[in-house]
């Protein structure tokens, strides 16, 4: 081969890699209006093994994601190669406020709402719904989904202004989100069920067992569960605590919550019910 044509090889590889680049932008721009942000490898893995539809994804180190997911996720690396589109660095930058250390960002539809409302209002269930009462803090209720995902809930539920598909919260929840129910409402609209309200002038939980129907309901570290929700508790249960502690993190306290209906359950929902 001449050095003519090794430069004419060279420069129409690079215009097609050129050209898809600009191509999987265009794909981006067009699905940014509703889709959520995937921000990171887990994310977009999660998202992918719990049936999301992942409408676009871009990586400035496609090599790198690969690597990785034939380290973390060998199930996944045939479909993470077809789907994920390298960029320039730069190019990954305009599109997104941070780039994740991964050097992967995607967008995804959320998971359909009606069919979420659905699950979580369907009786009988075999594993507890999460509820979070005005949570303020977007990491923590990425970190209590990723929790709910993990012990096999049946979904989460927050109420007031945060959205828990907020890009914030699918970061934290390394993008669980896929693998349960996720929905905010009105306090007035919860599922069906008993409310298990924690409260510190609850009983202590070790001594109350929690139903598979239940809604365990959490409050803010600093506000606690409102005066409405907690008037509705059929039993209002705390944590044990060591005196003159003010309050675990949420995340900590629906992990203990969890691990006790988890223990106490023999609802083939718990992981490792065999």
């Amino acid at each position: 081969m001449t050095e003519d044509e090794a430069a004419r090889r060279s420069g129409a590889a690079a215009s097609t890699t050129d050209a898809t680049a600009e191509a999987a932008v265009l794909a981006w721009r067009a699905a940014e209006p509703g889709a959520v942000l995937l921000d990171g490898f887990h994310a977009l893995k999660h998202a992918l093994r719990f049936g999301g539809r992942v409408r676009t994804a871009v990586s400035s180190d496609k090599a790198a994601v690969l690597g990785l997911a034939a380290e973390l996720a060998p199930d996944l690396t045939g479909e993470l190669a077809e789907r994920v589109t390298q960029i320039p660095a730069a190019t990954l930058r305009t599109l997104v406020t941070r780039v994740h250390p991964t050097a992967v960002a995607a967008l995804a539809d959320r998971r359909d709402r009606a069919a979420d409302l659905a699950e979580l209002a369907r009786l009988p269930r075999q594993a507890p719904v999460v509820v979070l009462d005005s949570p303020r803090n977007l990491g923590n209720v990425g970190a209590v989904i990723r929790l709910a995902a993990g012990f096999g809930v049946t979904g989460v539920v927050t109420t007031g202004d945060l959205d828990p598909w907020h890009p914030n919260a699918l970061r934290s929840g390394a993008g669980l989100h896929y693998a349960t129910a996720v929905e905010r409402t009105d306090p007035d609209a919860l599922p069906p069920g008993p409310l298990y309200v924690l409260d510190p002038e609850g009983k202590d939980i070790r001594s109350v067992g929690l139903p598979d129907d239940a809604l365990i309901v959490f409050g803010s570290e600093r506000h606690g569960v409102s005066a409405g929700l907690r008037a509705r508790a059929a039993e209002l249960v705390a944590l044990p605590m060591r005196p003159q502690v003010s309050s675990y993190n949420l995340a900590t306290s629906v992990g203990m919550a969890l691990y006790h209906w988890a223990a106490t359950s023999r609802s083939p929902r718990v992981p490792g019910t065999l």
